[in-house]
């Protein structure tokens, strides 16, 4: 995507981008990525869909820092740094990351061009900050510090026990729990139907004390959520609407808890994937399985925790060999 250079506006194109038919004058002004969209939708002339995108990339970075409660014009080229490198290791493709890259430079630089912020944190950014890096990963005494956190004489303590025990024990992304359904769930059997990427189906085994905490949800807390009238089959519910817990949700319930256990790391849902599937493999898992549960289209995506695996054995080696 071309820099935006400060474009020369005459009176009659200032209100025009006030005075658009779908974003008020006070809206613009409160919200710059309305002003830029206005930019991009009457004087760079882009479609629709092109627009779509663009607010759509925007809003990632958005949802990415809303829990800091930060806003758009107050990123530093850090946090753009963290959030690019961590779309890609939830497996957005590398294509992806570059495109929204672009996207968010071309945004700030019209910020910088409107004198909306000060200094331009895209500045320096650029593919190399997406580096493919080794996944943050927790140990097991870190899991079960975590989980040990939600208060399990409330409602809403039995859900969220019930939802990181879950993340833990099937290694299934966020999207995967909140789009979970009660059909999906097999747990007499111990198994339970994902669908991942592209509606993929996988077959994920869940362990005996994850079922126990789903078991206590279901039957307990579960029906207490639904709201008369309401019907939904979804498994993990908000406890106030009785619908369906956001992505969003999910991520702050993982950061109130971990920093309840007082572990100092950036941890998001992901976090419990990547620990999942680095468990498996330090316990002798084969990588083939590991991939399978995964959902992993390729290998080459879950070969990343055969060398977390390596560090891990690097770093027994150092603390129990004699000459380490």
């Amino acid at each position: 995507m071309p820099a935006i250079t400060r474009p020369k506006r005459s009176k009659r194109t200032l209100e025009s981008l006030g005075n658009a038919e779908d974003v008020s004058i006070s809206r613009v002004t409160r919200n710059p990525i309305a002003l830029y969209l206005n930019y991009l939708r009457i004087e760079r002339g882009l479609s629709p869909n092109s627009l779509e995108a663009y607010e759509r990339d925007i809003q990632k970075l958005e949802s990415y820092i809303a829990p800091a409660h930060l806003p758009v014009t107050r990123v530093s080229y850090g946090d753009l740094q963290t959030f690019l490198r961590e779309l890609g290791e939830v497996g957005l493709a590398r294509a992806s990351v570059v495109r929204i890259m672009s996207g968010l430079r071309g945004f700030y630089k019209f910020l910088l061009t409107e004198k909306i912020i000060a200094s331009d944190p895209t500045e320096n950014l650029d593919v190399k900050s997406m580096r493919r890096k080794l996944p943050d990963v927790l140990s097991i005494a870190e899991i079960e510090k975590i989980l040990t956190q939600p208060d399990v004489t409330t409602s809403k303590g039995i859900r969220d026990r019930a939802l990181l025990e879950f993340l833990y024990a099937t290694g299934a992304r966020a999207s995967e729990v909140t789009g979970l359904r009660l059909p999906q769930l097999f747990l007499k059997d111990g198994l339970v139907k994902l669908f991942g990427k592209g509606s993929k189906e996988r077959i994920v085994p869940i362990g005996r004390m994850a079922r126990d905490a789903m078991d206590t949800y279901l039957s307990k807390v579960r029906p207490l959520f639904l709201r008369s009238g309401k019907r939904t089959d979804a498994v993990f519910l908000n406890q106030e609407r009785g619908t369906a817990l956001s992505r969003m949700s999910v991520w702050n319930l993982v950061r109130e808890y971990a920093s309840a256990a007082k572990i100092q790391k950036h941890l998001s849902p992901h976090t419990f994937r990547h620990s999942f599937a680095t468990h498996l493999i330090e316990g002798g898992a084969d990588l083939r399985m590991v991939q399978e549960m995964l959902g992993h289209a390729d290998i080459s995506t879950t070969e990343i925790y055969t060398h977390v695996d390596r560090s891990y054995l690097q770093e027994v080696h150092r603390t129990f060999h004699p000459r380490g």
